[in-house]
């Protein structure tokens, strides 16, 4: 099976670094945050991952209901993702990840289903399913 999409990106100077795109979207410094004992002065992977994984995963909800009578819009819907890192007792990390999903004019029953259908397709949460725990909240407005 061929791939629907591929990207690369470059990371030279892990943490105190920098990341590139090959077709130069993406050209960013990146800095240990303060509270690891860094300058905090640039982006970092955490929030990197917590970015892809909120917008991923709006758009799996927006995915999952085009063909139902519930379609949710792209303004219909927030994802606020939490990314954390951990020691994972082994002498390395783990993150963590909370997902905090808001749907507009849709019921909690309908819109908690929809999420679980959004998660089970997600490309991001099928990554890390079995190695991360991801907490999902669902709030309608």
């Amino acid at each position: 099976m061929s791939a629907l999409y591929s990207t690369k990106v470059t990371a030279v100077g892990g943490r105190a670094g920098t990341v590139k795109s090959d077709d130069g979207l993406l050209d960013l410094s990146l800095a240990l945050p303060k509270p690891l004992g860094g300058k905090g002065d640039a982006t970092n992977p955490e929030q990197l991952f917590a970015a892809g994984y909120a917008a991923c995963f709006e758009n799996a909800v927006i995915h999952v209901t085009r063909a139902t009578s519930d379609k949710v819009k792209d303004d219909d819907i927030i994802v606020v993702a939490e990314v954390g890192m951990q020691p994972n007792g082994q002498g390395g990390f783990a993150l963590t990840v909370a997902l905090d999903v808001a749907i507009t004019g849709l019921d909690s029953a309908t819109a908690e289903d929809i999420v679980a259908k959004a998660h089970a397709v997600c490309p991001y949460s099928n990554a890390v399913k079995g190695n991360i725990d991801v907490a999902i909240s669902v709030s309608v407005n």
